[in-house]
């Protein structure tokens, strides 16, 4: 079994600041393209950041320059760095472990930014 928690949303100012956090437990092989995705209500579940399998790092345009990946491999943790949020950044952000075939996902945090 795999679990995945994503932490760290909430309420914040246009211009302000969140971090997220989401911890892998249970039977974890590899985070090595653990992700972020969102989903604003009434649209698809969109790609935000993702480490790859091959070793490098995707943004969806939308949020280049001001949201950045990172993880702490020890911990089977990924992180997202979230600057200068617009209202459009508003969604439940979910974090995503593909692993042996399957793709697991968390139960989500919910981002507000509003004035």
């Amino acid at each position: 079994q795999v679990q995945l928690v994503e932490s760290g949303g909430g309420l914040v100012q246009p211009g302000g600041s969140l971090r997220l956090s989401c911890v892998a437990s249970g039977r974890i092989f590899s985070i090595a393209d653990m992700g972020w995705y969102r989903q604003a209500p009434g649209n698809q579940r969109e790609l935000v950041a993702t480490f790859t399998s091959d070793g490098d790092i995707y943004y969806a345009d939308s949020v280049k320059g001001r949201f950045t990946i990172s993880r702490d491999v020890a911990e089977n943790t990924i992180y997202l760095q979230m600057n200068s949020l617009k209202p459009e950044d508003t969604a439940v952000y979910y974090c995503n472990l593909p692993q042996m075939g399957g793709l697991y996902w968390g139960q989500g945090t919910q981002v507000t930014v509003s004035s």
